[in-house]
């Protein structure tokens, strides 16, 4: 067993490092310090340092970036980033949006308003594949909810944030599914499958939980709730075909030409204005493509320098069974999504050392995406620095109630049931090997 150099792991030391004391310096974690230009400067760091004991020239580090970068399942996510930012604009920009959030709110119970924002933001989330999207969109409701009954206002928020992260793991055009299936290489629909049987219990509990929380009070969503189911078809088509094992290439491109025949047959735009749509769903996943290329370069200069080898070394003195494994692999993802304040950023990173634990130890690729997914979501919405909080929070800026993303995370009940559910499942589950997957 190769002992491995810990000095390599230095960029990533050097990332966390300028990442977190930027952002609490500024108490600004993603605009002061973005993470491109802080895995760039990991990348640097890295191209400086050598193997233990060997001297290694520009070239063959400018080689092993390539051969990281360019790796098969990278491009794939890469491009899969690429259509889902497509899709995703093509979608919105056909009304799908709205008449998802209207459709939902219509069929919202007043009797159980908080119950029901929780459930219509699973659908929401799923259907979407955003949970920042999801807040955004619920917030103002949940704001309204609030201080038209009473409710704590940080109870309300809770449901909305509770309701954004469900969708956040399981649905198919989100990032983080699509990152978490591409670095261990399995199909969407195994990783939903292994995900739904850990996230309903989880769900079901937060759901009586918040009905008891908020049993007698009542609230009737008002203002304009007008929908075209007709516009959440795209949403459906991609949803379904991704269950029943359609490639996810054909299916992403199904949905962005359904989505944007909708759009025209609606009249919400010219043909000439698709491409202006089309470009600006792409560029909004830019960050997180070139963020995977850099990642991937880092990595792959960090094994050559004998980093991983030294990490897989001391998880291995650590682990003496698969569900030590598995401990092993939410622990890390874990830990690296409270460094980085990015669920799909830290899936990115933790992947590649997950794929080689779950390969020593037998762990089939959908349990370990599914691991890697989840235990990244729970943290996510717990730390009041992530993007999911810190919008929540900022919605409640011009209400009568302003609350703090700290404030927040004692009401966000499903993150916190999905963590125990997973840790159920791990424990008393049954064992998935590679070979019955």
């Amino acid at each position: 067993m190769k002992k491995g150099n810990p000095f390599a792991l230095l960029p990533i030391v050097v990332f966390l490092v300028l990442f977190i004391a930027v952002g609490a310096y500024t108490h600004d974690f993603y605009s002061t310090m973005p993470a491109v230009v802080g895995f760039l400067i990991a990348l640097v760091v890295a191209f400086a340092q050598n193997p233990k004991g060997k001297k290694v020239s520009f070239d063959e580090k400018l080689n092993a970036v390539a051969r990281g970068a360019g790796d098969e399942n990278i491009m794939i996510m890469c491009l899969v980033f690429v259509l889902a930012g497509a899709f995703s604009a093509s979608v919105k920009a056909a009304g799908g949006v709205d008449s998802t959030v209207n459709f939902g709110l219509s069929i919202l119970p007043g009797s159980v308003a908080v119950l029901g924002v929780f459930i219509v933001g699973c659908f929401i989330s799923t259907s979407m594949g955003t949970s920042v999207g999801t807040v955004t969109a619920l917030a103002p409701i949940a704001i309204g909810i609030s201080e038209k009954t009473g409710i704590p206002m940080a109870l309300c928020i809770g449901s909305a944030v509770c309701g954004a992260m469900f969708g956040d793991n399981l649905s198919m055009i989100s990032d983080t599914t699509i990152a978490a299936t591409r670095t261990q290489g399995c199909a969407m629909k195994d990783k939903f499958r292994e995900n739904f049987k850990i996230a309903l219990p989880a769900a079901i509990v937060t759901a009586v939980l918040l009905l008891v929380r908020t049993m007698g009070t009542s609230y009737q969503v008002s203002g304009d709730l007008h929908y075209d189911f007709i516009r959440i078809v795209p949403y459906l088509v991609v949803l379904i075909g991704a269950l029943v094992g359609l490639n996810v290439f054909v299916l992403l491109i199904s949905g962005t030409v359904l989505s944007l025949a909708v759009g025209l047959f609606y009249g919400d735009f010219t043909f000439l204005e698709i491409f202006g749509i089309l470009g600006d769903g792409i560029m909004g996943m830019y960050d997180i493509t070139v963020i995977s290329i850099l990642v991937a370069g880092v990595v792959s200069l960090i094994r050559l320098n004998g980093g991983i080898d030294w990490l897989l070394y001391i998880i291995r003195r650590c682990i003496r069974s698969s569900r030590g494994a598995e401990i092993g692999i939410a622990a890390l993802s874990s830990l690296v999504d409270c460094s980085t304040a990015n669920n799909t950023v830290a899936i990115v990173i933790a992947g590649p050392i997950a794929k080689e634990i779950a390969d020593d130890y037998h762990i089939s690729p959908k349990r370990t995406a599914s691991l890697l997914d989840i235990f990244t979501s729970v943290f996510q919405g717990l730390i009041p620095y992530g993007a999911q909080l810190l919008y929540a929070a900022a919605a409640t800026e011009t209400a009568a109630v302003q609350i703090s993303s700290v404030d927040i995370v004692p009401y966000c009940y499903y993150p916190i049931l999905l963590g125990v559910s997973a840790l159920v499942f791990i424990l008393f589950g049954k064992n998935t090997s590679a070979s019955e997957a």
